[in-house]
C-alpha cells in the first residue's frame, strides 16, 4: 500500500511549517507539489529530509511556478517536459523505484489563464489551452501505469464548484476548458480517481479564494487540485481524501491537499 499526495502549496519556503505538519500527521509515501515558488538551489532540502523525505526531484524557478515531487520511496526523475513551450517549470515526471516500482507520477501545474476566457482577448487563456493541446499530444503515447496530479486549474464537473451556472463564463469553469480537458483525459483513458471514490454530485473543492474573508462559512470553493490514474492503476486505489481543514492553518495556501491511496 502506497499514499500518494498533490498539493498546490503557493510557495514551499513560506509555508514548510504547514507541510511539515501535513506529512508527520498524515504520513504519505509522496507528495507533488506545485508552486513551489523557488529556485532548486533553495529547496528546502534539508527539512524534507529531517522528516523522512530524502528522494527529491525538483524543478524549481525564482518567485513563480515550479513543482518538486519529495518521497519516502526511492526515485528518479525521468522528464521534463516543456508543455507552456516557454521554459516554465510546470512539470517534473518521476518513476518509482521502490514500493510501487515501475509506477510513473507526473506532476504539472496548468496555467490558470489569466481573466477573460477568450484567447484573442487575453494571450494567457490561449497559452492554457496550447498548453493542454501539448498535454493531449503527450497522453496519446503513455504506455505504463501512470499517475499524473496536480493544479489543474480546472474545475470540470458543475458538483466542482460553488455555482456552476455564475461561473460558466469565468476561466477554470468554462465549457471550452472542460472540453479541452476531457481531450486530454480521453487521449490515454485517464480515470478521475477524486470522482472514482468521491462520487459525482457529492461537493467537492480543493481551492478557496484568499479573497473570501471566511472561506468556511461562504464556500465559494472549485476543485482545481486533480488526481488522475491509467485504469490499472486507478483499479488498485482504494481510498482518496481531501483535507480541507488545512485551509484554516495558519499561513494557508489557498488550495488543500489530495491522498490517495493505492494498493499495489
Amino acid at each position: 500500500m502506497i499514499k500518494i499526495a498533490s498539493w498546490n502549496i503557493n510557495s514551499v519556503r513560506l509555508r514548510m511549517p504547514i507541510v511539515e505538519r501535513f506529512l508527520k500527521e498524515q504520513a504519505p509515501d509522496v507528495l507533488s507539489l506545485q508552486e513551489i515558488k523557488t529556485v532548486e538551489e533553495l529547496f528546502p532540502y534539508d527539512a524534507f529530509n529531517a522528516l523522512g523525505y530524502t528522494h527529491h526531484a525538483v524543478h524549481g524557478q525564482k518567485g513563480y511556478h515550479g513543482v518538486a515531487t519529495v518521497s519516502r520511496i526511492p526515485l528518479k526523475e525521468i522528464s521534463r517536459h516543456n508543455w507552456q513551450d516557454n521554459g516554465e517549470a510546470r512539470h517534473v515526471g518521476v518513476e518509482l523505484l521502490g514500493a510501487g516500482q515501475g509506477m510513473v507520477l507526473e506532476n504539472v501545474y496548468i496555467p490558470a489563464g489569466g481573466d477573460i476566457p477568450d484567447r484573442e482577448q487575453n494571450v494567457k487563456f490561449g497559452q492554457k489551452l496550447d498548453f493542454l493541446e501539448r498535454m493531449t499530444r503527450w497522453a496519446d503515447t503513455v504506455d505504463r501505469p501512470t499517475m499524473i496530479v496536480g493544479d489543474f486549474n480546472i474545475a470540470p464537473l458543475e458538483s466542482d464548484v460553488w455555482g456552476h451556472k455564475q461561473l460558466l463564463k469565468v476561466v477554470s469553469h468554462t465549457p471550452l476548458e472542460v472540453e479541452t480537458l476531457k481531450r486530454f483525459q480521453d487521449a490515454h483513458g485517464f480515470v478521475d480517481v477524486g470522482r472514482q471514490h468521491i462520487r459525482d454530485p457529492e461537493r467537492y473543492y480543493s481551492w478557496w479564494s484568499y479573497r473570501s474573508k471566511d472561506w468556511r462559512v461562504n464556500d465559494r470553493g472549485r476543485r482545481l487540485d486533480h488526481m488522475w490514474a491509467s485504469p490499472e492503476l486507478a483499479a488498485a486505489t482504494v481510498g482518496h481524501q481531501v483535507f480541507e481543514d488545512c485551509r484554516g492553518w495558519e499561513k494557508p495556501s489557498d488550495h488543500v491537499p489530495l491522498v490517495t491511496e493505492i494498493d499495489l
